[in-house]
């Protein structure tokens, strides 16, 4: 079977004919009008711009640089010339991931651990809410896709939407997607009481004489910029409906430690809060979070007699469960553009189910995966239950489809197609620890996903977040039919901080493509220091998150091949 395609598969499958329904014709009702040619400038993408550092050492600020140009990767399907002109747009929707809405006041945060663990404590964190209300904005402006024209369908953010699982830091991700006003400030109502005034020098203290670690390397001098960042400020909300992914920090304690912790538990909304341990206990408390261990944490803890910090108790920091999280997306509140609930199903604020099917396009199927672990840790995996979903969606959507042992099979679905979105990538689901809610349920890896969705020819992609980097990998089937794209996408707290446009395109010869742009957000590459408006500080969170760890910048970017990029698939078209 090793000559069979795409197409010749749905000619077997009877969808080949003229007047079929289904992936070998025109369907779903779509309004076929001719395709739109390429864009000239891609207005609002990196197609026209990218941050670039000035300088070639030491602590840099940021100018635009030239674009980046598209890549069309063709190792999937041929790319046929001429299909700019007969192309139609089917969907076109962003993923937007890892966004990480911190509170950086809060106790329950051991920045310390940075050396461990570079998520532990980042300089920009203070920022994050402005710099997601900044890459609402440009969604708003960009509005469409640069390639087909066509209004974007849904927004997905594909998880990390918090940074520690507070109730705080969901309220503020919901009112920046939906639009409202945000005080980024929990603890004191006037003042910040955290890490960036303690006078440490560990910490970047901008509003602080010190001389820091981070201001021996260049960091400026920036006195009012900790006021302005707990400063009230305004999102203007999406105009696009969107749909909400669970990641680990969604589910677990700074995105690695179990949860049930008592200690912790408590920490979080008390006044207690631990800044600089010594370095022997600051190695253990490190070592105990890169295992994960609730012991291990617990013994750590126990040992640090470093005199803590006495902050403002505030309950808003309250840790929240995964249906706590669910319900509050469901409230009419915080339904913004929609749905309601953003994709997940009503009663799932009592059953805690985090994954669920949406249309993103008419016959274009969004299938929303929670890739998380109960059991708390970095890495995920799928309960069987949900794998089995998952393979029965599929089989719902599709006429014909290919058996474990390699042999088609006569399905009795319409066929569709499908996009699946998850927080994990296919190579870090790879924890198979028992989930507490559900011990003795299978967990399932990656890579029997992969081979999963190598048995529907209707699978386009699966797109997701987690490594803060950019990275398209082609899964080649044993034919054509039986192939899909990855596509993983940088964050947006780490630089380079992008979204990624992806559209959606049938080109009437036989393939489909799928065009993927990244964007960045709607703020200024500098300003002056003076200018901490919610728009200054939103460029200013771009220029030191570069400068927070340059050296890594480059991998998190990206080659060519993983930036901007048409990915050819075969589709069946005759």
């Amino acid at each position: 079977m090793a000559d069979i395609t795409r197409r010749s598969f749905l000619t077997f499958a009877g969808l080949g004919a003229v007047g079929a329904v289904g992936l070998g014709t025109r369907p779903w009702g779509l309004q076929y009008a001719g395709a739109t040619p390429l864009p000239t400038s891609g207005a609002g993408t990196t197609l026209q711009a990218v941050a670039r550092p000035q300088g070639s050492s030491g602590y840099r600020r940021l100018e635009a640089g030239p674009g980046w140009q598209t890549i069309v990767r063709d190792e999937l399907a041929e790319a046929a010339s001429g299909r700019e002109d007969r192309r139609t747009a089917l969907a076109s929707f962003v993923q937007l991931t890892d966004v990480h809405i911190v509170d950086a006041q809060s106790p329950v945060r051991f920045e310390y651990v940075e050396g461990f663990a570079g998520s532990a404590y980042r300089p920009q964190e203070t920022l994050t809410t402005q710099g997601l209300a900044a890459l609402v904005r440009q969604v708003n402006t960009v509005a469409s896709g640069p390639y087909t024209g066509r209004a974007f369908d849904a927004v997905v953010t594909t998880g990390d939407n918090t940074d520690n699982k507070e109730t705080v830091e969901l309220d503020w991700f919901l009112t920046a997607m939906n639009g409202g006003t945000i005080t980024p400030n929990t603890g004191d109502p006037d003042t910040y009481e955290g890490v960036q005034d303690s006078g440490a020098d560990l910490y970047w203290n901008p509003g602080l004489s010190i001389q820091d670690i981070y201001k021996k390397a260049g960091f400026p001098d920036l006195p009012g910029l900790l006021d302005a960042a707990i400063t009230p400020f305004t999102s203007p909300g999406l105009n696009t409906p969107w749909y909400c992914v669970f990641g680990n920090h969604d589910d677990s304690v700074q995105g690695t430690l179990p949860n049930g912790i008592t200690l912790i538990e408590e920490m979080y909304t008390g006044s207690r809060k631990f800044e600089l341990p010594p370095t022997k206990e600051s190695m253990s408390v490190g070592s105990a979070a890169s295992s994960g261990r609730a012991g291990d944490v617990l013994t750590a803890l126990s040992a640090v007699t470093t005199p803590r910090r006495t902050v403002t108790a505030d309950l808003s920091r309250k840790p929240f469960t995964p249906e706590e999280f669910i319900a509050e997306h469901l409230k009419p509140e915080n339904t913004g553009p929609g749905p309601v609930g953003h994709g997940f199903n009503s009663d799932a604020g009592e059953t805690g189910i985090g994954y669920y099917t949406f249309e993103i396009a008419p016959g274009v199927i969004g299938i929303s995966m929670d890739s998380t672990n109960r059991a708390g840790t970095t890495e995920g995996s799928l309960g069987e239950a949900q794998f089995r979903w998952i393979e029965k969606t599929l089989r719902d959507g599709s006429s014909r489809y290919y058996d474990t042992d390699g042999s088609p099979v006569a399905g009795q679905g319409s066929d569709t197609w499908f996009i699946l979105f998850s927080h994990h990538t296919s190579w870090s689901m790879d924890d198979l620890e028992p989930d507490p809610t559900h011990p003795s349920e299978r967990r399932i890896p990656g890579a029997e996903l992969v081979d999963l969705l190598h048995r529907f020819p209707n699978v386009l992609a699966w797109v997701n977040g987690h490594t803060h980097r950019n990275r398209i990998k082609p899964w080649e089937g044993s034919s054509p039919d039986r192939s899909f794209w990855e596509i993983n996408t940088a964050s947006h707290i780490d630089f380079p901080q992008l979204g990624r446009i992806i559209e959606v395109a049938d080109n009437a010869d036989g393939t489909v493509s799928l065009l993927a742009t990244l964007f960045e957000a709607d703020s200024p590459y500098s300003v002056n220091y003076t200018d901490l408006s919610p728009l200054g500080l939103a460029s200013l969170y771009r220029e030191f998150s570069f400068n927070d760890s340059p050296d890594s910048n480059s991998n998190r970017e990206g080659k060519a091949r993983d930036q901007n990029v048409e990915l050819l698939l075969e589709s069946g078209r005759s």
